[in-house]
């Protein structure tokens, strides 16, 4: 399952008194507890202007009927990169029509969303419909409580029953007890004590419990009723104590206000768990059926309390085959009828209880965060639904591609006079980590292909300039090798880089030979080359063998006659073959057990230097595995795919599909158009056209990769989102892809214009 680094709970949250708020605490403490690997934050609802001294986790407030903070949340989350947002869903704590401003903040979002309805109508007005549709598009999947729920999520809703899961409500976990051990500490030793809890409003029924204690302490006189909870704070806005005050008097009418025990506050865990254990009977009694969840009901059960209940949604399936004891609607001799009969049987009580406690070990708020977890791994590892929505990757056309404008903002801004920076955070260049000799490569190449296009000015020749001279300093003659890395006060890191990044400068150094205007650029680069080609003869990379090959290629645009150049073209060629012959198979034609990183470079070339050596069966080997890659690298929609970095494909294995890096979409582009060039074979021109639109948004998540501004280009493709830094290998593999494409699309038109 793919790993969850950070995870963020949008919802009401404590100290805000309100069931939804403390459900998310509960879950968001329950993360939390379990180790950390996983960083939590909220990003609590204020119902009132003042807001709430929340704890350190909540780090971005929405005011409940402003609109523009719901937006400023969406920034905020996706600006502190968070993966995962576990919506909390119920209409009334959002504001708009049917609290529809949540919307707003989740149209925004760059990450995965999971949905948890609190509530599901059955029968939904026209604005609640409205909001549920939108809330199925956006996210990528939803959790609901009950079995019932996710009935009426399916049919009335339409929602795609496998991106459903059923969770239960957390409880706390407390251990099983003897009700007369907390008694003593409410005051009421010695008495059969009936308990209900939670934020007191009108609509949950307590007058029928209230008027059904007549007949019940006719045959308990020893029995009370302790209603435990604050009033509702709307509701203590708008009346006061109007209704705790109504229930008093109802109790005083009917002889029984001495079995009636108001506690008029907002408890804690520690004290609620005090009030439960003291309970010998739970009562919940709400006067309708669409009461998707009960929170109240959830811990009473779990704490293995002998359960009467009217027949709601929850109840009824949580107390279903004689778990607990369910009473109609309204029916008040029904209701005293329940509580007379289980006190009198003490051994049908205390085996209810049993029985509702151990099953209630499976709703413990450890365990119910192991099935959130998973809940949301499976939204990520589904590629995110919500995108997949939004976006049609069925869309773009295969027979042509609209080329974006070349931009070179955001490679102004990651070059300096010492070269380019390696990593950026965002769109900003990150200085901690340097330079390397790998990117200062690319970004060479990039510049003579710039120059050879005819898009060279002042800037481009200066950027040229200083990579070259990067490479200069990297080269350490007393070793005969490149170095790679660099810090940013420009000390070098190692005194030898790593065989790929020996072969990536000898490639920037054959194509300054064999495509610069510059005479000085061809100059200079002969002379390191000549230096640095025998160093190849000893490396081990496919890889580097593979750039060298490229780079000799290039070299030879204009030095065809070096015998170092045609030895080592021969020899690396032929250890490409025999790699290919000895790990090749029908089903996995490549040349290595794995399929790793920057993998077309392999086929590209064989294609080329098995065209130019004239050596036939190199050059088939190299288009073998290009078309044997591509298949690889082709999802079943038909769009490009690139071999995922986290865990990559080996074979007989597995193949990961994220994260994706640019670098992969570029090496195809360009080992396709190779291909076209050697074959004319249209098949070639489809696929690097298919690759190249994978930056463009034709990939497994809808999204574009590069930004058309500032050409900009983010780091990898998640399973859910795009990597929002723009580093130097990811920008650089767009620009070079762009580029490549340029010069074929200006080839094909010159091709097809027609002679005057």
């Amino acid at each position: 399952m793919i790993s969850i680094r950070k995870l963020a709970f949008v919802g009401s949250y404590t100290p805000r008194q309100c069931g939804i708020a403390t459900f998310t605490q509960d879950l968001c403490e329950s993360f939390r507890s379990q180790g950390p690997d996983t960083e939590t934050i909220v990003v609590p609802v204020n119902d009132r202007l003042e807001g709430y001294a929340y704890p350190h986790e909540a780090r971005f407030e929405i005011n409940e009927q402003d609109i523009t903070s719901y937006e400023r949340a969406a920034d905020f989350l996706n600006f502190n990169n968070v993966e995962v947002v576990s919506l909390q869903h119920e209409f009334g704590i959002y504001g708009g029509r049917e609290g529809a401003h949540i919307l707003a903040l989740l149209r925004e979002l760059h990450m995965t969303v999971v949905t948890n309805l609190h509530t599901v109508l059955e029968t939904p007005n026209a604005d609640q419909m409205r909001v549920m549709r939108e809330l199925d598009r956006l996210s990528s999947r939803f959790i609901v409580m009950t079995e019932r729920s996710r009935r009426v999520l399916r049919d009335i809703y339409e929602v795609v029953d496998d991106r459903i899961d059923v969770i239960p409500h957390g409880i706390p976990d407390m251990p099983f007890i003897d009700p007369n051990f907390f008694k003593d500490q409410l005051g009421v030793e010695g008495k059969k004590v009936v308990l209900t809890f939670g934020l007191l409003s009108p609509g949950k029924g307590i007058e029928n419990v209230i008027r059904a204690l007549p007949k019940v302490v006719e045959v308990h006189p020893d029995l009370v009723y302790v209603i435990l909870g604050a009033t509702h704070p709307n509701l203590l806005r708008e009346q006061g104590e109007a209704y705790r005050m109504s229930l008093e008097r109802l109790a005083n009418e009917l002889g029984v206000k001495r079995h009636v025990a108001f506690y008029n506050r907002f408890v804690t865990i520690e004290q609620l768990k005090e009030f439960l254990g003291s309970a010998d009977v739970y009562v919940t009694p709400y006067p309708n059926a669409a009461q998707a969840v009960s929170g109240t009901l959830a811990y009473a059960f779990g704490s293995g309390k002998a359960v009467v209940s009217t027949p709601y949604w929850h109840a009824e399936e949580l107390l279903a085959d004689g778990a607990g004891v369910l009473v109609p609607f309204d029916d008040t001799p029904a209701m005293a009828g329940a509580l007379v009969g289980l006190f009198a049987d003490d051994n049908r009580r205390n085996a209810m209880r049993k029985r509702a406690y151990l099953e209630g070990r499976a709703m413990t708020w450890n365990q119910v965060a192991h099935l959130y977890e998973t809940s949301f791994q499976r939204a990520r590892a589904s590629g995110g639904w919500r995108t997949a929505r939004r976006f049609s990757v069925k869309t773009l056309e295969l027979d042509r591609v609209d080329l974006p404008d070349l931009r070179l903002e955001h490679l102004r801004r990651m070059t300096d006079a010492c070269g380019i920076f390696q990593h950026a955070t965002f769109s900003l260049p990150n200085y901690l980590e340097g330079y390397c000799s790998d990117d200062n490569a690319r970004a060479l190449i990039l510049a003579v292909l710039l120059e050879q296009s005819g898009e060279d000015n002042a800037d481009t020749r200066r950027w040229a300039t200083s990579y070259a001279a990067f490479l200069n300093h990297a080269w350490n003659a007393e070793t005969g090798r490149f170095r790679n890395f660099m810090s940013f006060d420009r000390t070098w890191l190692e005194d030898v880089g790593s065989e790929d990044s020996q072969g990536r400068v000898l490639w920037a150094l054959g194509t300054c030979v064999g495509r610069s205007k510059s005479r000085t650029l061809q100059m200079w680069a002969a002379q390191l080359m000549e230096g640095a080609l025998g160093a190849m003869f000893d490396t081990t990379s496919p890889r580097t063998w593979a750039f060298a090959l490229l780079a000799v290629h290039e070299y030879f645009r204009k030095l065809s006659g070096d015998r170092v150049g045609n030895a080592l073209r021969t020899d690396l060629s032929a250890r490409l073959v025999e790699l290919y012959r000895n790990t090749a198979t029908p089903d996995w034609q490549w040349f290595e057990p794995v399929l790793s990183y920057d993998n077309a470079k392999l086929a590209h070339a064989l294609i080329l230097s098995g065209r130019w050596m004239q050596d036939e069966d190199a050059f088939q080997i190299g288009l073998e595995s290009l078309r044997w890659l591509t298949k690889v690298q082709t999802a079943p929609q038909g769009h490009f795919r690139p071999i995922g970095s986290d865990g990559f494909f080996r074979k007989g294995g597995e193949r990961a599909i994220f994260d994706q890096q640019p670098l992969e979409a570029q090496s195809t582009v360009s080992a396709c158009i190779e291909a076209y060039a050697c074959t004319q074979d249209d098949h070639w021109l489809q696929e690097a056209r298919k690759a190249f639109e994978w930056f463009l948004g034709r990939n497994d998540v809808g999204a574009a990769l590069y930004e058309p501004q500032t050409g900009g280009t983010f780091d990898a493709l998640h399973v859910d989102r795009v990597n929002q830094n723009q580093g130097a290998e990811s920008t650089l593999a767009f620009l070079l892809a762009l580029q490549e494409m340029r010069l074929l699309e200006n080839s094909l038109q010159s091709y097809k214009r027609p002679v005057e």
